[in-house]
Formats: structure tokens, sequence, C-alpha cells
């Protein structure tokens, strides 16, 4: 997701993110670049990708896979919003019955697949989960409800309604940040991905093709086609604004650190809280992450999105909502028994429609858009890249119908907001 701008564009070639440090003097590079090709070979498909969140490094990793010469463009640092910020859970079939079903069963299982190939479960905390629902009412904390055997041990508020909705069959879990960076070091190492921080300034087309991206400051970076993967701040670059609507809604999130995380079972808690209040239920969820964090997430809103998301800042009453939650669900997330590790928000993109936009944009050849997952988007990530990767390198996507999603279905509607 493009943020934060330089006064100059800087190039990294990297093998580990965890090591690279961004600068604003000259280019860094941290691993070699790939092998020449050979006068023999055909020249690679040049792609550059606009966005270092989720849906972009996929896209930039697939692509790269496929043979495609990728530049990946992030204004500000790679995961820096909600792809580094989100709960990272994942649902085989909770999309089915929807336009995502094809999409999410098919990430899912992607999502299974890279684990296994880069050892996701020490690399970024992939792991099955079993998911449940409960009803937790605040004014009962001081004389809880009979306690339901089939609770988590750790799960000792007054919680009642207990249900089962996800199964280690049908629902897992990823460290968002981790996974992104983890993807992109890949990308970066095997197949030669460059990345670029800088801010991009416009889409370069001659006679209704793509030719190029420019970036803040001049730089042009000559492109056979170009990826706007933006997240919420694809409603603030005009080529896209001016075909379709992405806003950006507000979530507020809480990571804690238990004093005794062993404590904690692998158990997603989706919860309807009743607040003490009184007032319409709310509906945090509660993802325990195998580093021993406990994160919380809830509170969501539509506001004005920051140019920057350095400037995302989170509402103080929704994150004390969170941190009440913490409490009232498990004696063992309350105060003095776990560390506020930290408190943030982060801005979902979302559409009209609330359907994602991915596809090649009508009236420019070879300028694709892949936004709008909303809550989804760390789920969705590796088949969006997937298949945006054979649309782009064989015309056609087949991991996915595309169809669906296409930015086409806007053409001749008028656009709200």
């Amino acid at each position: 997701m493009l943020a934060t701008s330089l006064p100059l564009p800087v190039t990294f070639t990297l093998s580990s993110l965890q090591t690279c440090k961004k600068t604003k003097s000259t280019p860094v590079h941290c691993s070699s670049p790939p092998p020449p090709q050979s006068p023999m070979d055909p020249q690679p498909k040049r792609v550059a990708v606009c966005g270092g969140g989720v849906i972009g490094v996929c896209t930039a990793y697939f692509l790269a896979k496929k043979g495609a010469s990728v530049t990946l463009i992030e204004k500000s640092s790679v995961a820096c919003a909600a792809s580094g910020k989100s709960g990272g859970f994942l649902a085989l079939d909770w999309c089915d019955g929807g336009p995502l079903a094809s999409l999410a069963r098919a990430s899912f299982n992607l999502h299974r697949s890279l684990a296994e190939e880069f050892n996701g479960a020490e690399s970024y905390g992939y792991r099955p989960l079993t998911t449940l629902s409960l009803t937790v009412t605040e004014s009962e904390k001081q004389s809880p409800p009979s306690r339901d055997k089939n609770l988590p041990s750790w799960v000792d508020g007054p919680a009642r309604g207990l249900r089962a909705i996800g199964s280690t069959e049908t629902t897992a879990q990823v460290h968002p940040q981790m996974f992104t960076k983890t993807l992109l070091s890949k990308a970066v190492e095997k197949y030669g991905v460059e990345v670029v921080i800088g801010k991009v300034d416009s889409v370069g087309v001659e006679g209704g093709r793509v030719e190029s991206v420019v970036l803040e400051g001049g730089r042009v970076i000559e492109s056979d086609s170009v990826v706007l993967a933006l997240g919420p701040w694809s409603g603030k670059f005009e080529m896209l604004s001016s075909l379709f609507r992405v806003y950006g809604l507000r979530a507020h999130s809480i990571v804690l650190e238990p004093k005794e995380p062993d404590a904690i079972t692998p158990h997603a808690l989706f919860l309807s809280y009743y607040p003490e209040q009184g007032g319409k239920p709310m509906d945090p969820e509660v993802y325990p992450r195998p580093t021993g964090e406990v994160y919380l997430c809830g509170m969501s809103s539509e506001v004005e999105l920051p140019e920057d998301p350095e400037q995302i800042a989170g509402d103080p009453e929704s994150l004390e909502v969170l941190k009440r939650v913490a409490s009232t669900v498990s004696s063992h997330l309350g105060e003095g028994e776990a560390r506020l590790k930290a408190e943030q928000a982060c801005f979902l993109p979302c559409t009209d429609d609330s359907v994602p936009v991915i596809g090649e944009i009508p009236g420019v050849k070879g300028c694709y858009v892949a936004t709008g997952h909303n809550c989804w988007g760390i789920l969705n990530g590796p088949a969006t890249g997937a298949a945006m990767a054979e649309l782009i390198v064989d015309g056609q996507a087949t991991v996915v119908d595309l169809a669906r999603f296409s930015p086409a279905r806007f053409v001749g509607r008028r656009r709200k907001g």
C-alpha cells in the first residue's frame, strides 16, 4: 500500500527484508541480481506492481515466478498498513454462496501450499485453528453464567452460546506482516524482483496502451504492464477513482502478550459482545498467535483516509473498548496479566458492491487493478496474485475465473460519492 514519499526513489534488491534499511541516499543492493539472460532467451514481460501490501506482493511473487521482470513500487514500507495490522484469519468456506467463493477456496488452498513450501509455521505463524462463536455480556462479569465445559480453559469470562464455526480443516491463520515480508523475500531471492521505494505519480499511456510508471520526482519506469494494488488508496488515484469508488473502513486492533502464553490454546473467537451500558452488540474477534501474542480487533467505521499510513491513528475510545473486551473474555488478558504490545488502526479497502476489483482497466491495454478486498485481503492475496499473473502473462486466469471481479462492470454506471 502506498504511503509516505521520499525526496528520491530508493531501489532495493534484497535477500532479507528484515536486514534491509530504507535510505534516502544511494540505492541499496542487498543481494545479487538474477543471472543475465542468454541472447537466445525471449525478453521477459516488464511489469510494475504499485503497492507493497499483501495483494501487490502476492501479484509480484507469482508474476516473477512465471518469468516476468517485476518491479514492486511502494511509497512507504512493505506491509505498513492493513497487511501488517490485520488479523491474518483464513477461512476455506466462509464466502460460499457469494461472489468470493471460488477465490476464497483457491486462496485458502494456496496458503496451505505456500506454508508447506516456505515452512510457514516457523516463518510466519501459519497454523490451522478451531474457530468458535460466543456471546459475552459485560454486565455478567461479576456473576457469570454456569461455565460451558467445552470452552477453552483460558476463556474464563461470562461466555455462553458456544458454537464451533470452523475446524482445523476449514480455518487457519498467518501473521500477516510476516507472511507478506516472507513472500517478498522469496520473490527477491528466487526470482529477482526489484523493490523501489517511491511515490507513484501517474501511469504513462500512449495510444491506449501502458508504457511506463512515473514516480514523484520524475523517475520513469518503463513497463509493458502495470498493476495498481493500492488498497484503500485506490480511491485517491484518479485513474481508478474516475471509474469506481474505493473507500477505507477504519478498523481498530490491540496486541497483547500474556504472562502465561502457553495457557492460550489455538482457538479463534468471534464474539457477540454486549457492553455493560447496553445498546447493540459489538462483534470483536480474538486471535491467539503461535508467537504467544493475542490479537483483538473490531470497532470499525468509515472515516477520511489520510495520505500517509504512518499518520493513521486509532480512536482512543474504541481502543479502550477492545482492552475491556480482552479482560472480560479472559483473566489472562486483563491489566497486570498481559502486556499491551500495540494499539493500532488500519483501513480496509471497500467497494460499493462489496466485491473486489481485479482485472484489466477498460480502454487502457496493459493496465490492471487489484483492490477492494475488504477484510479478506490476507486470505485472498495468493489467489488474486496467481490469477493476475496468469492474466498478464498468459492472457487468461485459470486459478479462478476473474469475470465477476472485472472493473468493466463499472462502465456505464454512475459512480457514487
